[in-house]
């Protein structure tokens, strides 16, 4: 009896999602065509109403995940980060219930969260266009093979991007990036010989294309580490509240200058930027290896947290 309550909850989580992204998505596509003759300050505030229903959007989702679902989490996000800066926020990666978490903690306390998205996703029924309406970049990588077979397409993708990216020099963004690119799940980073026993070797070159890609417009990396008491869990089972506890801890670090630069083109400059994303997961590794032995301790001091607790 509790299964089918647990997975008939989960279902029913599942379908509401559904249903809201369906209703929010008919008044994305109410505005686009007034967004597809919009321009200059128009344009601008446009932007603006399409991140303020994208944010109700979220809303209506994170109202099912205290309410329904009812995840419990701690959440220690910096006071710094607020809706008037530029940010990357990077996160390690192990189940698609991160992406519901980072939304829930960063929304309405951040600039709306921008994924760079392939250019393909944007034929996705629904939320393709949602995607397109609130300016998530699309961006066209070409693999070294490709380019290597055509040599003129060399730089246009980083070219594509910075376009895609020139809304944002005006308006403050959030830009999300998983850099271990794929999901740490069933024994995974082990498979990939990964140095880090908990995490995945994260690809730097993705960060730095997005740092050079903004042109220095982002001011702090908001490094964050999910970290759940045991096994990661399925979606399914994060929608129905079947998780243990989970700590979602972020830090603020400046972009400086150094950070900035040509990374398929400077190799001192790939190689100080890789050591010092490597730097950051191995300390994220210590915190994952510290947090399995005594989150679920903590937790049980404070068994009733469902709302994100904002700390320095």
């Amino acid at each position: 009896m509790i299964k089918f309550y647990n997975n008939f909850k989960a279902v029913f989580v599942f379908f509401c999602i559904i249903l809201n992204t369906i209703i929010w998505g008919i008044l994305f596509f109410l505005l686009i065509p007034v967004k597809l003759c919009s321009t200059g300050n128009f344009e601008l505030m446009l932007s603006r109403v399409f991140n303020f229903l994208g944010t109700m959007w979220i809303s209506f989702n994170n109202f099912l995940l205290d309410h329904v679902s009812k995840i419990k989490f701690k959440a220690d996000i910096p006071r710094e980060v607020n809706k008037n800066g530029w940010y990357l926020v990077i996160s390690n990666h192990q189940t698609w219930s991160d992406i519901f978490l980072l939304q829930r903690v960063f929304n309405k306390k951040a600039p709306f969260l921008k994924f760079f998205i392939k250019k393909q996703l944007i034929w996705v029924p629904v939320i393709g266009l949602a995607w397109w309406a609130l300016d998530f970049p699309f961006m066209k990588r070409f693999s070294k093979d490709f380019l290597r077979k055509n040599p003129h397409m060399k730089g246009k993708d980083m070219e594509t991007t910075k376009i895609a990216c020139e809304k944002f020099k005006y308006r403050p963004v959030a830009v999300m990036n998983f850099p271990e690119g794929t999901r740490n799940r069933n024994g995974k980073a082990s498979k990939l010989n990964s140095p880090f026993e908990k995490l995945i070797r994260p690809k730097a070159g993705g960060l730095a294309f997005v740092l050079e890609a903004m042109d220095g417009k982002i001011q702090s990396i908001v490094n964050v580490t999910i970290s759940y008491s045991s096994k990661s869990p399925s979606l399914m089972e994060f929608l129905s509240g079947r998780i243990d506890n989970v700590h979602v801890e972020a830090e603020l670090i400046k972009v400086e200058d150094w950070m900035v630069g040509q990374y398929s083109e400077d190799m001192e400059y790939r190689d100080k930027f890789q050591l010092f994303v490597n730097k950051l997961w191995e300390e994220k590794n210590n915190k994952l290896i510290e947090a399995s032995r005594n989150l679920h301790e903590d937790f049980q001091d404070k068994p009733e947290i469902n709302i994100a607790e904002l700390k320095n």
